[in-house]
């Protein structure tokens, strides 16, 4: 093969430095195990099979972002907290999955509707669960579908929770009508996140897909952050938007048992 034929079958974005920079600083932390919870720069080097200067280089970048920590006394690395704390964030998912699966299950029977759980991924939100209603007209089950968190009531109970940094960063992004009914307005959505802090719950009507009402209630962790949210949803000849306000009790009060399960404090009415 020659030369030229090397150069065309490259693949541009394997060889790009940034890329590649990225691949082995990931190999690096992947380097760590129980066994070998403290490494070197030389130990990292020959493992990776890469230079020392290069290995300095990335430990001292991961070093800064909390990923790495270093031993005072020897120099060596270990893992640093920051992973602890992205781990928590994977594992609050999880938990949360498996805490609410029973409470879910009692939410769909008593409501007669679809009962689901849902998380921030995002710009959107992501049903961890979605418990089909008994009744013959039902919603189809969306376990694992994604729709945007504007306009949904499980989305706009997890979009409460932001801090202002993470909302203007989430309303720099397009957003796009989905029904006649859709909000995108960055005022009337902010609007709608007061009131949701205000009450305790949100509520979608056809705003995300025709004939479609929903309630939702947020999710607390121990440390007061909303990390889901559950909600019901049903077709609107029966969620009437007239039973809002009686039905939110209902989801509510699973909201709340979820949340004891996280480690959360019930949900308290803000007056503002």
């Amino acid at each position: 093969m020659n030369q030229e034929s090397k150069t065309i079958n490259r693949n541009p974005r394997r060889d790009s430095p940034r890329l590649s920079s990225v691949t082995t600083a990931i190999h690096l932390l992947k380097t760590f195990s129980e066994a070998d919870a403290e490494l070197g720069i030389s130990e990292l080097a020959k493992r990776l099979g890469v230079a020392k200067s290069t290995v300095h280089r990335l430990a001292s970048a991961l070093l800064d972002e909390g990923l790495l920590q270093q031993n005072a006394a020897t120099g060596r690395y270990y893992l640093g907290i920051a992973l602890f704390s992205l781990g928590s964030l994977v594992r609050a998912r999880l938990d949360v999955a498996g805490e609410s699966k029973n409470l879910l299950n009692i939410l769909r029977d008593s409501s007669n509707e679809n009962a689901r759980l849902a998380v921030l991924e995002r710009q959107q939100v992501v049903f961890l669960h979605d418990f089909e209603s008994n009744q013959t007209l039902r919603l189809r089950s969306s376990t694992g579908q994604v729709r945007p968190a504007y306009c949904t009531a499980e989305g706009l109970c997890l979009l409460s929770g932001l801090q202002e940094k993470e909302l203007v960063e989430f309303f720099k992004l397009p957003r796009k009508n989905l029904t006649n009914k859709t909000v995108t307005d960055e005022e009337k959505i902010r609007q709608k996140l007061l009131q949701i802090k205000r009450r305790g719950y949100a509520t979608e009507d056809e705003e995300c897909d025709e004939g479609t009402r929903c309630i939702a209630a947020p999710i607390y962790n121990a440390e007061g952050r909303i990390i889901a949210a559950v909600g019901i949803a049903g077709p609107r000849v029966r969620i009437r938007k007239s039973q809002f306000s009686k039905v939110a009790p209902t989801v509510i009060e699973t909201a709340e048992l979820i949340s004891e399960r996280m480690g959360g404090r019930r949900w308290q009415k803000i007056y503002v």
